[in-house]
């Protein structure tokens, strides 16, 4: 079990400025921040290659006042970025770091591009829940391995190789909780000491740590996890036992639409654009466009925890766009149904209440019923049918949003709101912006802050150091 050592007089093997644990977008950005500041920066990663919660996710990053939104003519601002995660949230994330998040984060996307060669488009062809005007930024490939991928080639460029297969078992600190350095621990059972002058913890959540899922968020303590088991809350043990604050622990991103038993996230984009999800009685259950986080609850209430994406060839196509979604037609998630017959027999449900399910969309769509649920079906197009299509899906907790308290330089804070001299945290380690809940969760949110808090905590790393130090020149 990981820990922290107080006080102890250690000689390290080496000592580097700037030490970053965890190559997920969060500490590979904090990476490449701290570097072009003229630091020299290690970072150290638990697993044999980068991925973190990002190589699971979609990969989108939502940003506002970005080049690709002005080519397009979408206005937007950080103002009304930070409105609509509070509005998500009901006002229960910190102000000042929401306004932060959101007014780095188109920066950030243009300095990656420029200084680091990424590539990122804009999603113009819907809206994900929530946002209200288009902001969801991706690599073209559309896939959160296909970002980290691109951050570890650009980490490489730096020249910097990154420490794989380093699992942190212990942080050194002074009594008076001062960072001075970890010892890592390699597979073949030796062990190294490094020290620093500034820690980033970027090693994500808890959400892979079945007891503080119980204590935290005990409503999905019998749920899939879809994230990264890497996420064992090492970060959030470690700032408690430094007297960090931990802030919103019950607060995280589920998702309702992961694909059974193929372990597939299939994109909301069909939800949002016409898509439907039935029970297994062939029964709709709620506002499919209140939110995919809330929506993993939703579905795990249904007899089973399962419910069914409906939705026609149009959406299929749509889908398509998707690598994931691609990739899970090629494993058999996706069915294909020539009848409203075939599609209730294969569901479990009487082809009568799936045929009136059906019938009440269209029915929605040109106003003569209106939907229970409250949505608002005039905005998108009926399904269209046969053919159908349809996937099998659970509800699943993909991260936690609660974590370090941290201030507007992403350092990490006692309970007296005082900062930790040389502590810094970003991504999973740290809270996010979503609130309290899981209905708190704005779509993108854990990118946000992993994008915007991992170059704030890597430029605020770089710059406390080399203010250190041109104190003692």
């Amino acid at each position: 079990m990981s820990k922290v050592i107080r006080g102890c007089d250690i000689q390290f093997d080496i000592t580097v400025p700037v030490e970053v644990i965890g190559a997920g977008a969060a500490g590979l950005i904090a990476f490449l921040a701290a570097h072009e500041k003229g630091v020299e920066v290690l970072i150290v990663e638990r697993e044999a290659s980068p991925s973190g919660s990002t190589a699971l996710s979609s990969g989108l990053i939502p940003a506002c006042g970005t080049r690709w939104q002005a080519a397009i003519n979408v206005v937007d601002d950080v103002e009304t970025f930070s409105r609509d995660i509070q509005y998500k949230n009901k006002k229960q994330a910190d102000d000042l770091l929401v306004h932060k998040a959101c007014s780095l984060s188109g920066e950030v996307l243009h300095w990656l591009v420029d200084n680091h060669g990424q590539q990122f488009d804009l999603i113009d062809s819907f809206l994900y829940p929530g946002h209200s005007v288009h902001r969801m930024h991706c690599h073209p490939k559309r896939t959160g391995k296909a970002l980290i991928d691109s951050l570890v080639t650009a980490v490489n460029k730096a020249g910097v190789d990154i420490i794989n297969s380093a699992t942190v078992t212990d942080i050194f600190a002074s009594k008076t909780s001062n960072i001075r350095g970890i010892r890592i621990l390699r597979p073949d059972g030796s062990t190294e000491d490094i020290g620093c002058d500034s820690l980033i913890l970027a090693c994500n959540g808890f959400g892979g740590n079945s007891s503080m899922v119980s204590k935290y968020i005990p409503e999905m303590a019998d749920a899939m996890y879809f994230g990264h088991p890497g996420n064992r809350g090492d970060a959030v043990n470690w700032g408690i036992g430094l007297g960090a604050a931990i802030k919103n622990m019950g607060a995280y991103q589920g998702h309702g639409s992961v694909a059974i038993p193929h372990g597939v996230l299939i994109t909301w984009a069909i939800m949002m654009e016409g898509g439907i999800q039935l029970n297994s009685m062939g029964s709709r259950f709620s506002n499919e466009h209140e939110g995919y986080s809330e929506q993993s609850i939703k579905v795990l209430q249904q007899p089973g925890g399962i419910a069914w994406n409906i939705y026609d060839e149009r959406l299929h196509q749509l889908g398509l766009e998707f690598e994931d979604y691609r990739g899970a037609l090629e494993n058999g998630a996706i069915k294909h149904f020539a009848s409203v017959d075939e599609l209730a027999r294969s569901i479990g449900a009487s082809s009568e209440i799936t045929t009136s399910s059906l019938e009440d969309i269209k029915a929605f769509e040109i106003g003569k019923k209106h939907c229970p649920f409250g949505r608002k079906f005039q905005k998108t197009e009926a399904i269209e049918g046969p053919p159908y299509y349809g996937v099998k899906v659970t509800g699943a907790l993909f991260h936690t949003q609660g974590g370090l308290a941290v201030d507007t330089e992403a350092k990490v804070l006692r309970k007296d709101n005082s900062a930790l001299t040389n502590l810094f945290a970003a991504g999973g380690a740290a809270v996010g912006v979503s609130g309290k809940g899981v209905e708190g969760y704005l779509s993108g949110n854990g990118l946000l802050t992993a994008v915007s808090f991992g170059y704030l905590a890597g430029t605020s790393a770089a710059d406390m150091v080399k203010s250190d130090k041109r104190k003692t020149s």
